[in-house]
């Protein structure tokens, strides 16, 4: 896990991640969210894991509980290649351009305009990390 510490992400800002995942990588995720058992977004691209094939799954976390997930079939991610998201958002919505271009959203679950926690989990290196 790669975890950014003192990261503010606010609304109005873009955040720009950059990662490779491994040419044997199963899944990873995206974590943004107050603290582990809290998180706003959790953007996880599935390549092969439990009974998702190349699938986008988003969700969050709430005192420890997940709410339900939300699926996307546009899955442009490859093995050993490196991709970039941005990533936007306001009090109601996040927005997450992926790698070929296309935009989805996902509901601010959580309603905040600020975020301070931070993390990259699963089987891809970490290229960069930038918010402006």
């Amino acid at each position: 896990m790669k975890n950014v510490r003192d990261m503010s992400f606010k609304e109005g800002k873009e955040l720009k991640v950059r990662v490779k995942p491994s040419d044997c990588c199963s899944n990873f995720s995206i974590n943004i969210g107050h603290d582990p058992d809290n998180l706003a977004l959790h953007f996880n691209p599935r390549f092969d894991f439990g009974h998702d094939v190349n699938t986008i799954v988003m969700n969050s976390l709430s005192g420890g509980s997940w709410a339900d997930e939300q699926h996307e079939g546009n899955f442009p991610f490859t093995r050993g290649e490196e991709a970039k998201c941005y990533i936007n958002f306001n009090m109601e919505q996040f927005y997450i351009k992926l790698p070929d271009g296309c935009m989805i959203n996902f509901p601010n679950r959580l309603g905040d305009v600020k975020y301070d926690y931070f993390d990259i989990r699963g089987e891809a290196k970490v290229i960069g990390i930038k918010i402006k």
